[in-house]
């Protein structure tokens, strides 16, 4: 009996330690309550789920100038990364849409209104991509989702209450100690998001929150360039 009960402890512990993609709509349910027992949200580049599932979401996404990511976080804090591969069944997620990553903080709904894409994207009406987004904790353990897109000329981002993040959850970019320069944060902004997606706020980052000194910091986002690299071979 109480091996049982400490067996559903570590079940809720590893399901709440995962994160969804609202929006667009993932690839494949890769939570706990997955029917398919073999898509693992620890396996790069997509949690297991194959890129060419014939009943998997394709969700238009504007041509130009980027569209919405809403994503359920299940972490008190966690750095994030945003990729983006082109094509119908994506193996190379070689576009960087978080340059510097960022720093997600409280667990909820995050929600980017506007997630900038290279101006120089080489897609046309039409064209198919998949988003790839990817997690990493305090436990240095990466974790992987994707989602798949159609650029339409005539798609729209989400706005208004469809794109709310929750109360306490933030999100900025990870400048490395002694950079100068201001970064890019969600949406565009050049300042922490939190609430509604739109706004300031003064509340400290996931870094300063937890209390990581400097060196525990610098160790993190140097591990963090050492797995970025990693995903570019």
């Amino acid at each position: 009996m109480e091996l049982t009960a400490l067996l559903l402890l570590a079940t809720a512990a590893v399901t709440n330690a995962h994160f969804g993609i609202e929006y667009p709509p993932m690839r494949g349910q890769t939570l706990g309550s997955a029917k398919n027992n073999s898509y693992s949200q620890w396996v790069q580049p997509c949690a297991g789920v194959p890129g060419n599932l014939t009943d998997r979401p394709i969700t238009p996404w504007p041509l130009s100038g980027g569209g919405s990511l809403k994503l359920d976080l299940h972490h008190k804090w966690t750095y994030l990364f945003i990729n983006l591969g082109l094509g119908p069944d994506v193996s190379n997620f070689n576009y960087t849409l978080t340059n510097p990553f960022w720093n997600a903080t409280g667990n909820g709904t995050l929600c980017i209104p506007k997630l900038a894409v290279p101006a120089d994207l080489p897609v046309t009406e039409g064209s198919q991509g998949s988003l790839q987004v990817v997690t990493l904790g305090d436990d240095g353990n990466a974790l992987y989702n994707c989602a798949d897109i159609v650029f339409r000329a005539n798609a729209t981002a989400l706005s208004g209450d469809a794109c709310k993040s929750s109360d306490g959850v933030t999100v900025a970019p990870v400048v490395a100690a002694g950079a100068s320069g201001t970064g890019t944060g969600a949406g565009g902004s050049t300042n922490t998001t939190s609430g509604s997606g739109s706004g300031t706020s003064s509340k400290p980052n996931a870094g300063s929150a937890m209390g990581v000194n400097g060196v525990a910091l610098s160790s993190v986002v140097g591990l963090a360039m050492v797995f970025v690299a990693g995903m570019s071979l």
